[in-house]
């Protein structure tokens, strides 16, 4: 009597495990709502290029726009990493958005300064005064400035972030793009001066931003919950 019983409690425990094991296989493998996927996938692949891309503007700016444009910077790649790596549970898609999302910003900067100088700024007829070298952050490091001009008699000391790399002479004739808004250095540019960008840093910006959100995207669309991850170790344990 006394093993019937324990066997048929046996039986109901195996059942009941059994049942609750595929009730939360099938809950896991409940899929979430196509258009609220898309629309979140969505939000995060837009979302963390654009603050890459005004992480890299924001390090342009003075007073400490660097350092506030470094911290967005990781925390935006940061941000990448987390929702496609630990919420989507997509690896390969986390680490290709984690290092995209850092490299943006590095030519995002660049690109969209130089374009924000000679489409908007005032084009003023400006002479080198003298040229030189300073130290960097890094004191190993050797920067090239120049001091220029303009017609209005101001004196600006500009640096390679404004288009002085040492390709100018004291004496030479420029163009400066001045900031309408007064906010950021001028851009430094040879005659004739015109308003042409580099098109080279602004297509790696594009395309760094396609890999970013495209990478996010995926994961968003392809992501797995930790009730898929549970009902794909149940298969792999009763395959065996």
């Amino acid at each position: 009597m006394l093993g019937s019983r324990y066997a048929g409690e046996s039986s109901d425990v195996s059942t009941h495990g059994g049942s609750a094991g595929a009730q939360a296989e099938s809950a896991a493998e409940a899929p979430v709502p196509a258009p609220r996927r898309t629309l979140n996938s969505l939000k995060w692949a837009v979302l963390i290029p654009v603050v890459g891309v005004a992480a890299g503007f924001l390090t342009r700016f003075p007073y400490g726009g660097l350092w506030i444009g470094v911290v967005i910077l990781l925390g935006a790649a940061a941000a990448a990493a987390i929702v496609a790596g630990n919420s989507w549970h997509r690896a390969g898609a986390a680490t290709l958005a984690g290092f995209s999302a850092i490299a943006l910003p590095l030519f995002a900067g660049p690109g969209m300064y130089e374009l924000y100088m000679k489409q908007v700024g005032e084009r003023v007829h400006a002479a080198v005064a003298d040229t030189g070298e300073r130290r960097g952050v890094k004191r190993s490091t050797t920067l090239s400035v120049c001091r220029v001009v303009d017609t209005t008699g101001a004196v600006k000391d500009l640096s390679e972030q404004q288009n002085c790399h040492g390709q100018f002479k004291p004496g030479q004739l420029i163009v400066l793009f001045k900031d309408p808004l007064g906010v950021l250095d001028p851009w430094a540019e040879a005659l004739p001066g015109d308003r042409s960008v580099d098109p080279l840093t602004l297509q790696i910006t594009a395309g760094l931003f396609l890999v970013t959100g495209s990478s996010l995207f995926y994961a968003g669309q392809r992501r797995r919950s930790d009730g898929d991850l549970v009902a794909r170790e149940l298969r792999k344990v009763r395959r065996l």
